[in-house]
Parts: C-alpha cells; sequence; structure tokens
C-alpha cells in the first residue's frame, strides 16, 4: 500500500500513529489511511452500540485497515526504508515475543542476533529523529525559497503539453462556473487540462508575494468548491502554490 493521502503527509507524528487526524474547519475526523471522514456530534451505530466520532473512527481503523501500525509496516521500502527482515523482525516484536522465541521463529538459534537488531533498530530511530529535526529546520529558515515536499517533479510545473489558450481558458471557465467566474465550481473535472485552466484561474484569488495560513487557503478555496483539499492539493502538484514542509505558510510561486 503506497496510495496514501495528502493528510497523511501533512499530519504530525502523534496523528500517523493514531492513524486519523481532527480537521477543525470541517469538524470531521479523517481517516488518514484512506480518507473517510466522521462528523463530530454525530453518533454512529456499530454492533448494537452507539460511538461518537472520536470512538467510532478508531473503531473504523481497527475493522478495515487492522491498525496503524500494520498499515505503516507494510508500506513499501522506499516510504519505510526496512529491509523483509527488518519488517519480519519489527512485527514479533510489535507482537510482545521474547528475543528467545523470536530466535527460535526465525531459526537463527542465538538471542544475540536479535538483541543485535534491537540495538540496530534502535540506532536507525535515533538517525530519523535528527534527520526530521533536520528538515524541520531547514524547512524554518528558507520558508519563502523551497517548500521541501515530496512531488514529482513530473507535476511540479505545467508544461507545453498541457499549454491552453485564453480562448480555451474562457469556455473551460463559462463550462464549470456555470454562475460566473466568481462563482462556485460546479464539477472539478476529470481532463487535467480543464483542471489546469480552473486552478490556473482560483490561482487569482490569492496575492503574489503574501503568506497565507493553511486556514487562510482553505477558506478561499471553500467559496469556490466544497473540495477545497482536493483544490489546494493542484495548487501545490501543478507548481502554482508553494508551502512550508509543515503546511504553516503557503505563498503563489514567482
Amino acid at each position: 500500500m503506497n496510495d496514501l493521502t495528502e493528510l497523511f503527509w501533512q499530519a504530525s507524528l502523534t496523528e500517523i500513529k493514531e492513524g486519523y487526524l481532527y480537521q477543525e474547519q470541517t469538524g470531521e475526523f479523517i481517516c488518514l489511511i484512506c480518507g473517510k471522514s466522521f462528523v463530530d456530534g454525530v453518533i454512529y451505530p456499530h454492533q448494537n452500540q452507539l460511538y461518537e466520532a472520536r470512538k467510532y473512527i478508531a473503531i473504523h481503523i481497527a475493522e478495515q485497515h487492522h491498525s496503524p501500525f500494520e498499515v505503516l509496516i507494510n508500506l513499501d521500502k522506499k516510504l519505510t526504508g526496512l529491509t523483509d527482515h527488518q519488517k519480519t523482525i519489527l512485527e514479533l516484536f510489535y507482537a510482545g515475543h521474547t528475543d528467545t522465541a523470536i530466535a527460535k521463529i526465525l531459526n537463527t538459534g542465538s538471542t544475540s542476533t536479535i538483541r543485535n537488531h534491537r540495538f540496530s533498530l534502535r540506532e536507525k530511530q535515533k538517525q530519523a529523529k535528527i534527520f526530521l529535526a533536520i528538515m524541520e529546520l531547514l524547512g524554518e529558515q528558507t520558508p519563502k525559497k523551497q517548500a521541501f515536499i515530496d512531488i514529482p517533479r513530473s507535476t511540479q510545473m505545467v508544461d507545453d503539453r498541457f499549454a491552453i489558450t485564453e480562448e480555451e481558458s474562457k469556455k473551460i471557465i463559462a463550462a464549470y462556473f456555470k454562475e460566473g467566474p466568481d462563482g462556485p465550481l460546479s464539477l472539478f473535472p476529470g481532463k487535467e487540462k480543464k483542471r489546469i485552466a480552473i486552478i490556473r484561474h482560483l490561482l487569482k484569488n490569492f496575492e503574489t508575494g503574501k503568506n497565507y495560513t493553511e486556514k487562510e487557503v482553505n477558506a478561499i478555496l471553500q467559496r469556490s468548491y466544497s473540495d477545497y483539499v482536493l483544490l489546494r492539493r493542484y495548487l501545490i502538484d501543478y507548481g502554482f502554490m508553494d508551502r512550508t514542509q509543515d503546511g504553516s505558510a503557503y505563498w503563489v510561486r514567482n
């Protein structure tokens, strides 16, 4: 599984461990694994019992995804940096097996080998903490120059394949903003060329040289379309806007 939601990459370490986050703007608890949301204040039935949204999303994660640990451990190596052998050992650690039991399960014949694996994994954890701190400091130091976001270069900037004439753009805007260019977006199209025309049009709502919080970006986009998270993602993916690594600041790219 590698198709993680954008919210996953914006979530804090605590939220990733829980498998969900609470989005204050919409009052929803959102599963970081599949994107399913549960509205705060709504009561959800499950096996003849009623649950508030915060408790129900934990049930959802357990039933649909087993656990955040299982989801994370089964991500591709390019995301975890773990070998198959390391994954197996971590799964056995998580299951609560002793070093002696793990040695027998893996047929290594030595508990000292398992202890060495524990030590190596703790060292990897220390390295990960330091690297995370370095990247956060780097993002805070140069917020207006780089965003440090893992976006494929092929989607960072709109290339000549999607060059749109002024006439084409007007037709697309008229077709999808049926109440006028300043009105709501009726539908977000599937064709990339149309999407780019719409995203470029929405960019006019933002000032160049000004930093916006994520909440401000959401509020501006929500005036045009209910799925403002989708619009925000495409503003970044197509290279029209940039953001800091932690999502604390957004700005129009020059």
